[in-house]
């Protein structure tokens, strides 16, 4: 509990007290890239102390060029494990909701983060567009497949949306098996307990050789990949 709070207390102050300066240096070099840089550093840092012991695997399946990651999601932690491990700058589709909130927002757009509302299709068609757009110009995107946190850490099935920006922009998926959150931070809960996480990056999927009528199949094989990397107990 005390690990949480001074996680929480400290990210707090980071975004109060250092989050509009790195925004307005963004926008005057127009590269957001030093605050997302050390941002990434903070997370780790925060990542450390709520005691997560992180074992990172595969980084050399990593594609040099623009590519997404689809990953399963069984608890709030996983972004913080996962995405500061990526050795680039990647973006992500974001509740709606999060874009309400000063400064924050303005950090995420230019980070190239795109707001979504799972509920409205054209938001998600939108949204989707924008992401397919910033693929074909080598941006890269973090996608938790399944749209929302398992219950209990067992793999769901795989929503399209990742899958139509990686065929529509011809760009690899990388498949993200991420094990152990579902213990640190179970859905529903608040406080953070220490203990081991993996994350497994797996050999990358093209893209570009699926046709849109063929989603259902690149799905199911990046769904076996991501499972393939999981333990017993969160097998699908």
């Amino acid at each position: 509990m005390i690990r949480t709070f001074l996680v929480a207390t400290s990210l707090a102050l980071a975004v109060i007290l250092l989050l509009p300066w790195l925004v307005l240096w963004s926008v005057i070099s127009g590269k957001p890239d030093t605050m997302y840089s050390l941002a990434m550093r903070i997370i780790r840092f925060e990542t450390r102390l709520l005691g997560i012991r992180l074992r990172v695997e595969g980084i050399g399946n990593i594609p040099p060029a623009a590519c997404v990651f689809v990953a399963n999601h069984a608890s709030n932690i996983d972004p913080m494990v996962m995405i500061p491990e990526i050795p680039r700058r990647v973006g992500i589709l974001v509740k709606q909701e999060l874009f309400r909130i000063p400064i924050f927002s303005t950090a995420m757009r230019l980070a190239q983060f795109i707001p979504v509302d799972r509920g409205e299709k054209e938001s998600t068609t939108s949204a989707i567009a924008t992401a397919v757009e910033n693929l074909k110009k080598g941006f890269s995107y973090v996608i938790f497949a399944e749209g929302t946190r398992s219950p209990d850490g067992r793999m769901r099935p795989f929503k399209r949306g990742g899958f139509t920006m990686a065929i529509e922009a011809g760009v690899p998926v990388v498949p993200v098996s991420i094990a152990g959150t579902q213990h640190t931070l179970p859905k529903g809960k608040s406080i953070v307990r220490p203990g081991e996480v993996t994350v497994r990056f797996g050999a990358a999927v093209d893209g570009a050789s699926y046709r849109m009528e063929q989603r259902p199949e690149m799905i199911a094989r990046v769904e076996r990949l991501v499972a393939s990397g999981l333990p017993a107990d969160q097998q699908p």
